[in-house]
């Protein structure tokens, strides 16, 4: 294995899903569907895995659907105070500079959320650069064209040569498909998948689950 580039999942994956960040944004997404859509609290949970499988997000579905605007949904459903969810990561810093490739945020979240995520786990400086929702439009991931947009924002043409680390395997697997290393984040930590070549419980276990990438 060679790999020439890393692309980062953001949510879930470089922070653990445990510190209760990411469902407070799942509930910021129903309330903003019910409050702002005026969608029905029943048909809610059903209309999102709807979206989820059609489009790859719900906010690809409401904006086909119900013509919302990207700005304005991501400025309500990442309007929470993320201090209370994330603290600075030293070891997290360490070892991702230490990786000796190129290392890229892949997202269907917006830059500001991300910027905000990196500037409070202390790793802003990580990353070559931000591939986000914005980025990837009218595609997100698992959009096959979302991952062929990342490619070209990297420089680098060979999925071969590129690893997707992320917390959905449903994210995984048109990576997997076109020929990336894929790598499961998140989970048990021991539950395998056909389209996840490794899988960690915790980020910074990566070191330990993939050491080729220090090759």
């Amino acid at each position: 294995m060679s790999i020439e580039t890393v692309f980062f999942d953001l949510d879930a994956t470089l922070y653990p899903e445990s510190n209760g960040l990411w469902p407070a944004i799942r509930s910021k997404i129903d309330q903003y569907m019910h409050e702002r859509v005026k969608i029905p609290h029943s048909e809610i949970p059903d209309l999102r895995e709807d979206y989820y499988i059609h489009y790859g997000t719900t906010l690809r579905g409401l904006q086909i659907h119900y013509g919302v605007q990207p700005k304005e949904y991501l400025n309500f459903v990442h309007d929470l105070p993320l201090q209370k969810y994330l603290k600075p990561n030293p070891a997290l810093r360490e070892m991702l500079i230490s990786i000796p490739k190129k290392r890229w945020i892949f997202t269907n979240s917006d830059q500001p959320h991300v910027e905000s995520v990196l500037s409070i786990l202390g790793i802003s400086d990580c990353f070559n650069g931000v591939i986000d929702v914005y980025a990837l439009e009218p595609h997100c991931k698992p959009k096959k064209e979302a991952y062929q947009i990342a490619l070209n924002f990297a420089g680098n043409a060979d999925p071969a040569t590129c690893a997707m680390l992320d917390d959905s395997v449903n994210n995984l697997a048109p990576a997997k498909r076109m020929g990336f290393f894929t790598v499961w984040v998140g989970q048990n930590g021991t539950q395998t998948h056909p389209m996840a070549d490794r899988n960690l419980w915790d980020i910074i276990d990566l070191p330990k689950a993939v050491p080729e990438f220090w090759i």
